[in-house]
């Protein structure tokens, strides 16, 4: 398995003439210790056109060095990165290149920049000779090997300093204070690699296309849309790494686009959007698989926990855990497969096709203080009218049947607000919080539902295996009584979303 290493680091200008200066002044560092010169030499990869550098991504092969190899590396914040190390090899690792394969897909990588780096390396120590950081100062030669500016090179000097493992980012406030007194900047690039381009491409006038302002109901709907296309396209390594929350997040992302699709019907084509709509269901079908589990999972496991120990009869837990794993088998290799599939390929090139030439319609060159709120206006009425279907049902079967609809429309109409929060501000804004409150009563009503389902048939099992199913029925009567105080709570909590004055706010 790959070797993953969270990078905090900070990098400086420097000049040949550049001195480092007495870091032992910096709170925290007892002593430096010179570490020697090293040699590194570290070819970068990438698409013909750069998808990777546009996403301020790196794949590298570096020779010399004790972590010699290929690394990719993933932004998480400023001067955070999480980089990802396989042993050397000729061609791109497997592991390496599933990681990268929603932005490459098709495309083919390729040799773009050769690094050749001189580092003096210096660490910095505690009193108890703790590693706090390493401080290298790098002399660099790049070479630009494919694209525009073929050929071409470029050399500078700069100033490293990274935190040590589980070190005090403190530590980095400190030394950077002394670079500062010193004379010592912070770098305009945040990587090598992005200097390396920049400075191997010919300038360019600044004439090209920037980021627009949202103008029209159609701008302030395309860049949701993109927005969230951006979010499952750069969720899909965290999925493959399989971090926590991320199969959530990109599932919500698919369903956010989903909606988006059904309440913009009026400004993009529904000929284009509907196929796509069609796939997103069936992505975050096969998203749901695990995380549907894992909820249930931490739902029922919490019950049991709550429990005394003399309500606690016959192996619950052991039989809880056998049950869900059961239910679990496959389904991490499963997400995995779905993502290296041609069907979730296919669907992110049109996506992006979507996103490069919208099927817009006429109303989407409108001002988007009329056309949003009908729009959203819209999606309530259909909230509305679930909402009121549901509570005349009597309890049972037909009326949990009828929430779990209206928790549908709920969250439709929830994203609907959130999407034209840019165009119309705070009013969108309490709408969405409103209504998210009822999606949040309905969907925890929900969740009772399905709970008391598995508690039905852990009972089942249970007493076919001559054990007792009394702690399942139970918690089974818990889900009940969960489920009918949500019942109890959704008219206070619909009447505040159905507010008149919410919905006028919007026409404003």
């Amino acid at each position: 398995m790959a070797d993953t290493k969270r990078e905090i680091e900070r990098k400086y200008e420097a000049t040949d003439d550049t001195r480092l200066p007495d870091l032992t002044r910096a709170a925290g560092v007892d002593r430096t210790v010179h570490r020697g010169l090293t040699e590194l030499d570290a070819v970068y990869y990438d698409t013909a056109d750069l998808r990777l550098a546009a996403d301020a991504l790196t794949l590298r092969r570096r020779t010399g060095g004790a972590d010699e190899g290929w690394h990719a590396k993933f932004p998480v914040a400023v001067g955070v990165r999480d980089e990802i190390h396989e042993p050397l090899s000729e061609a791109v690792p497997p592991p390496l290149a599933a990681l990268l394969r929603s932005r490459v897909r098709h495309a083919e990588i390729a040799p773009v920049v050769r690094l050749l780096s001189s580092r003096d390396v210096h660490h910095l120590l505690a009193a108890d000779g703790t590693l706090l950081a390493e401080v290298s100062v790098d002399h660099v030669l790049a070479e630009r090997l494919a694209g525009e500016g073929t050929g071409a090179t470029a050399a500078w000097t700069e100033i490293e300093v990274e935190l040590a493992d589980d070190g005090d980012p403190a530590i980095l406030d400190a030394v950077e204070k002394r670079l500062r007194k010193a004379g010592v900047r912070p770098a305009d690039t945040s990587s090598k690699l992005a200097r390396a381009l920049a400075e191997t491409t010919a300038e360019r006038d600044g004439s090209g296309p920037g980021q627009e302002v949202p103008r029209t109901a159609g701008d302030h709907v395309l860049a949701y849309v993109r927005k969230q296309i951006r979010t499952i396209v750069d969720l899909d390594p965290a999925v493959r790494r399989d971090l926590p929350d991320a199969v959530h997040k990109m599932r919500v992302a698919t369903r956010r686009l989903r909606s988006t699709f059904k309440t913009h019907r009026k400004i993009l084509d529904r000929e284009a959007t509907d196929p796509l709509g069609a796939e997103l269901k069936w992505l975050a079908a096969e998203l749901g698989l695990d995380r549907d589990q894992e909820v249930l999972d931490e739902r029922l496991g919490s019950r049991v926990d709550a429990l005394p120990a003399p309500l606690t009869l016959g192996p619950v837990r052991g039989r809880l855990r056998a049950w869900s794993a059961a239910r679990r088998t496959g389904s991490r290799r499963r997400i995995v497969d779905v993502l290296d599939g041609k069907r979730y390929l296919d669907l992110l090139d049109a996506l992006d096709a979507l996103s490069t030439d919208p099927p817009l319609r006429p109303a989407a060159g409108r001002a988007p203080g009329k056309t949003l709120p009908r729009a959203v206006l819209k999606d309530y009425e259909r909230l509305a009218a679930r909402v009121g279907h549901a509570l005349g049902q009597p309890p049972g079967p037909e009326r949990d049947a009828a929430l779990h609809e209206a928790r549908k429309a709920a969250k439709r109409a929830r994203y609907a607000g959130e999407a034209a929060r840019p165009a119309l501000g705070r009013p969108a804004k309490r709408f969405a919080k409103r209504v998210k409150a009822v999606q949040t009563v309905l969907g925890d009503h929900q969740d009772s539902v399905v709970a008391r389902e598995a508690l039905r048939a852990l009972a089942i099992q249970s007493h076919a295996a001559g054990e007792t199913a009394f702690t399942w029925g139970l918690l089974y009567g818990q889900e009940e009584a969960a489920a009918e105080a949500r019942e109890r709570e959704l008219p206070e909590v619909w009447a505040r979303a159905s507010d008149p004055g919410l919905r006028a706010d919007l026409r404003t």
